[in-house]
């Protein structure tokens, strides 16, 4: 029998044991899954509550500020749903600057972002599409990109963890498509000998230098037997290849962000503008859209409320810093600033009676080293959306145990799989979980846990320990 099947049997026999618990405190099962993982207790917080009681069934230190990591995000999706609304969409527009006639624009064509948090390739398209079908056909200026609805960001993609190309670090932009990431595709050609790469989009200030060569043997770590080097400035990027890919890898691919903002739309632009029959030969330079300018076409984002699903059950840092700052101008006028999106969240907090005095804002995405809350604190958020108009959007946004999103492979052969609907946050040091039991009796837990400590990367295995207690206890099972 495995050491995993091991320690599941020891714990559910804890479970319904008597003392199961010391009183308030973390369970006896739980408390002993930490210290097997060299986690110290006092690194550790949590919060459980079933819903129907006013009383806590688990408060361990409940009160103390704790880096939440991307739990942060149930704060800023709860009050974007409140906010904006479920309904709530983004808009880019599209206006003519200049002289139209024929088809032909002597002018410049002005993009304005509003801050959509997920323009993606295809929905780009069709709204190259939109522009065409205006019958449009040349544009003899420049492409001017107005991001003025969030004010200027000097971000720093390397300063959280010195990985500036990682997509998860780009940072936020009012037109932000396709997270300003490139998608490298590596394939081995028909003939089964060398390994072609191709871009997606095809940007023209992307070059791509080399191929790896194919190789037979395991996939294993592939990315980087690649040895890949890019070299990025605003303006242009060099991928360079020169190592190996095993042939038994087939296609896969690696996203990297590339270019800045304008640049990175400019060459999409340009590039789906020819595929559509268009022509195009402009620079890129920010601006705004000029009294006068004719409005040409408008994309409309999905809902808010497919929107917080991809934040919540795919853990998306940039979406969430984009929903985090749309906040800031349902009480302050653009520019958007992220001081601005803190004080709507904290006014409106205080309007629902959840006054946090140890709440830290940096950016609602939870990838931040500055960003705390208490577990308590986080715990009466997940109460108070559960009985807002907005529980069945927001619950559903949550990754269901054992079925997607980031618990898509844990719980898996437990029975709490699918009768939980969480929030996981991952951070160097920290490792947090958060979010709903649901019980087959119709009780409801709220469960909350934070670990901040440099071994918070074994945490996972008495984190779960503690959601598959809670269900325990909901079915009957002695809690103390």
């Amino acid at each position: 029998m495995s050491s995993h099947c091991t320690w599941r049997g020891l714990l559910l026999a804890a479970w319904l044991g008597a003392g199961a618990a010391t009183a308030a405190g973390l369970p006896r099962p739980v408390v002993r899954a930490f210290l097997d993982q060299n986690i110290p207790l006092n690194a550790v917080t949590a919060y459980v509550r079933d819903l129907g009681d006013v009383r806590a069934l688990v408060a361990q230190e409940p009160t103390r500020p704790m880096n939440p990591a991307s739990t942060m995000k149930l704060l800023t999706t709860f009050a974007g749903l409140e906010l904006l609304g479920p309904g709530y969409r983004w808009r880019t527009e599209a206006y003519a600057d200049g002289t139209l006639a024929g088809g032909v624009l002597d002018g410049n064509l002005v993009f304005k972002g509003y801050g959509d948090p997920k323009i993606t390739l295809e929905q780009f398209q069709e709204f190259v599409k939109q522009l065409r079908a205006t019958g449009l056909t040349t544009i003899r200026g420049d492409l001017v990109i107005d991001h003025s609805f969030f004010a200027p960001d000097a971000h720093d993609p390397s300063a959280f963890d010195g990985e500036p190309l990682k997509p998860y670090n780009v940072g936020p932009d009012a037109l932000l498509l396709s997270f300003k990431s490139v998608r490298f595709v590596f394939t081995p050609n028909a003939t089964g000998d060398a390994v072609v790469v191709r871009t997606e989009p095809a940007l023209g200030s992307v070059t791509i230098r080399g191929a790896p060569r194919l190789v037979p043997g395991d996939c294993g770590d592939w990315r980087a037997a690649l040895q890949a080097s890019f070299a990025s400035s605003p303006a242009g990027a060099e991928a360079t290849f020169g190592g190996r890919y095993p042939v038994a890898c087939g296609e896969r691919d690696w996203y990297v962000a590339l270019l800045d903002h304008p640049h990175f739309v400019r060459d999409a632009f340009a590039r789906a503008w020819t595929d559509a029959g268009g022509a195009f030969e402009g620079r890129v330079r920010d601006g705004k859209v000029a009294a006068g300018a004719k409005p040409l076409a408008t994309l409309q984002s999905p809902p808010l409320y497919d929107v917080v699903r991809d934040i919540n059950k795919l853990s998306n840092n940039v979406m969430a810093r984009q929903l985090f700052l749309t906040l800031a101008t349902t009480g302050y006028p653009p520019p958007a600033t992220t001081a601005h999106a803190s004080d709507v969240i904290k006014r409106w907090l205080r309007e629902k009676k959840l006054v946090f005095p140890e709440l830290v804002l940096d950016n609602g995405s939870g990838l931040s080293r500055q960003e705390r809350i208490a577990a308590q604190s986080l715990a009466r958020v997940l109460a108070a959306a559960y009985a807002s108009n907005v529980r069945s959007d927001y619950v559903s946004s949550l990754a269901v145990a054992a079925t997607d999103g980031t618990v898509r492979t844990r719980f898996e052969k437990d029975a709490v799989a699918e009768q939980a609907f969480l929030k996981t946050g991952s951070l160097e040091g920290v490792r947090a979980i958060a979010g709903y039991v649901f019980a087959p009796n119709g009780r409801t837990f709220v469960v909350v846990c934070f670990v901040n400590h440099p071994n918070a990367a074994r945490a996972q295995l008495p984190l779960d320990a503690l959601v598959e207690w809670v269900y325990a206890v909901a079915n009957g099972a002695r809690a103390r």
